[in-house]
């Protein structure tokens, strides 16, 4: 069972997140960069099924030179290399271009019987990326999974949507992507961390892995960012004193809010 995990480095929730003056692009360099959770737990999913039917883990990460950080993550929980798809070229790609590249370098990869991705980043959360590698590919889509089973060839997912939960499997090669509900992510022990330094990445540029440069960065996306502003700054509360009134006075500033 080879496995293909897909990582992504993102800022950290708890960081200032700002877009960049000039081309209103995730300013990466202002934040502090963590492995997204999700992925965290694609890479428990990942190693899940390696440890109960054998085979391996390769953490896939499409991003810059810093997101290697991302990738030794990875590798520490266990997953047994990585492949970075590293070049200028790829700055500013939409989801779009993101799952043509990213199925790209799939395809100079052996015998992928799986690719376990999160439902959505943190930074874009455009949950598009899994299902568009999966259509890319010509394999079936099991998306929004909360648990994960393996028979022999045939994957079998719970999927939790807002309308319920349904029960769908699929003959590998296949792509799974899951909900936070999946598992609870290991922590990387010393062992791991330490282990981790050894094991191999590869990195590629798009020549490396095939990709024409027209169809991935700023040029070559979909969909653009033509402005952004700072959020307005909030405004202070306004307080009431009860004096008999209180109700009254309650109800009248929620009518000019035009909320009841």
């Amino acid at each position: 069972m080879n496995i293909v995990v897909l990582v992504k480095q993102v800022p950290d929730t708890w960081s200032e997140r700002k877009l960049s003056d000039s081309d209103h692009t995730l300013d990466r360099a202002s934040a502090d960069a963590v492995l997204d959770e999700i992925n965290e737990r694609a890479v428990e999913e990942a190693l899940l099924a390696k440890e109960a039917h054998g085979g391996e883990v390769t953490a896939l990460c499409m991003g810059p030179e810093r997101a290697t950080e991302a990738i030794r993550k990875a590798l520490s929980m266990g997953a047994d290399k990585a492949v970075h798809l590293s070049d200028e070229a790829l700055h500013g790609t939409d989801a779009v271009g993101t799952a043509k590249a990213l199925a790209k370098v799939v395809g100079t990869l052996e015998s992928v019987d799986m690719i376990i991705a999160g439902n959505e980043s943190t930074d874009g959360r455009s949950g598009a990326v899994p299902a568009m590698l999966a259509e890319l590919l010509g394999w079936p889509q099991l998306t929004y999974a909360r648990s994960l089973s393996l028979d022999g060839s045939t994957v079998t997912i719970e999927r939790e949507t807002d309308a319920g939960v349904t029960s769908v499997r699929a003959e590998l090669p296949a792509v799974v992507s899951v909900t936070e509900k999946i598992n609870e992510p290991r922590y990387p022990s010393f062992k791991g961390i330490m282990a981790a330094k050894k094991k191999p990445v590869s990195t590629l540029t798009l020549a490396d892995a095939g990709i024409d440069a027209g169809e991935v960065g700023l040029s070559g996306a979909l969909t653009q960012m033509v402005s952004s502003a700072p959020a307005p700054p909030k405004e202070a509360g306004q307080q009431v004193t009860d004096e008999g009134d209180g109700g009254t006075r309650i109800v009248e500033f929620l009518s000019g809010k035009n909320l009841v």
